[in-house]
């Protein structure tokens, strides 16, 4: 992880900080704090803005403390269905009424810390049983998810839910990490087998492979013996390696619709598509999905309490 200069007011002069906001020389991460525009511009686009909070945090706060939940996720390299609104942290004391609104304080023992590029984080097994705890359903299944392509144990992840002193979020703990699975590659993935399973579908399978005259395919999720596969349509899959030519996105195109034909040809089905727009049409999706199914799926199929309708979608 790159670590940036973080300037902490109270360490420096006031005056030639503000000096410098107004200039555009700095430029604010939270109160209090502020970092040095000079190298904003990233070689590889990503953002650094949640990084930098936590970085804040870590720099403004005195007592001592470790971050966790989604900041250490966040820090561990999990997949997040969407970035945490603030910075989370566990402390053994209880904050009072003027603590900062951009931090969730957790009153809970430290426990083991380890260091990630110098900032103290919860271990990777905790993180993720307090995120999974803590999150909606499909936010946790996406991390759930992250976690089992990491290898982290599943018995390892029970043990550590079943020792929690608190029973808060634990049953849907448990109903999350029943239904993880390493095989969605990313969170959008991971929202598909999500809106399915909510619908009370039977499980699919993840990364299906189609044996084609092209060659080996690997198809997002699917039922084949229902005669159903789906796959989640992301622009990056078009976009990636064409550096911004319109024949590289063309190419990549029509690549996908080669690959897309071999599959129906070898299975006789026809491949369902998803994008993020779907995300914000629940009952469209819904509709789309259990209409490739039997009558008789359809019928046995009910919506599952424990799991609310998906989050419209990713920030």
């Amino acid at each position: 992880m790159g670590r940036r200069e973080i300037l902490v007011a109270r360490e420096h002069d006031r005056f030639a900080l503000r000096t410098a906001h107004r200039a555009g020389d700095v430029r604010r991460v939270r109160r209090g704090a502020y970092v040095a525009t000079s190298d904003d511009a990233r070689p590889d686009g990503t953002s650094t803005g949640y990084r930098e909070r936590i970085l804040a945090v870590h720099r403004q706060l005195r007592a001592e403390h470790v971050f966790s939940h989604g900041s250490a996720a966040f820090l561990w390299g999990l997949a997040l269905w969407r970035e945490p609104d603030r910075v989370h942290v566990v402390q053994e004391y209880r904050a009072g009424a003027t603590a900062a609104r951009d931090i969730a304080r957790h009153h809970d023992r430290i426990g083991d810390v380890v260091e990630l590029d110098g900032i103290p984080a919860t271990d990777l097994t905790r993180t993720v049983v307090d995120c999974l705890t803590t999150m909606p359903p499909l936010t946790g299944l996406v991390l759930a998810d992250s976690a089992q392509r990491r290898n982290v144990s599943a018995a390892a992840l029970l043990e550590t839910l079943e020792r929690r002193r608190r029973p808060n979020g634990r049953a849907r703990a448990r109903t999350v990490l029943s239904l993880a699975d390493g095989g969605a590659e990313s969170p959008w993935e991971s929202w598909l087998r999500y809106s399915a399973l909510r619908l009370g579908l039977p499980r699919p399978r993840t990364q299906v492979l189609v044996r084609t005259r092209l060659g080996p395919f690997h198809v997002d999720v699917g039922w084949p013996e229902h005669g159903v596969l789906a796959e989640f349509d992301g622009r990056v899959k078009y976009d990636a390696g064409t550096g911004g030519r319109r024949d590289g996105a063309e190419s990549a195109l029509f690549d996908e619709k080669r690959r897309e034909d071999a599959i129906t040809e070898a299975t006789g089905i026809r491949l369902l598509r998803f994008t993020a727009r779907d995300a914000a049409r629940p009952a469209e999706t819904a509709e789309r999905l259990l209409r490739r199914f039997p009558a008789e799926v359809r019928r046995a199929a009910r919506v599952d309490p424990r799991l609310p309708a998906p989050d419209p979608g990713r920030r």
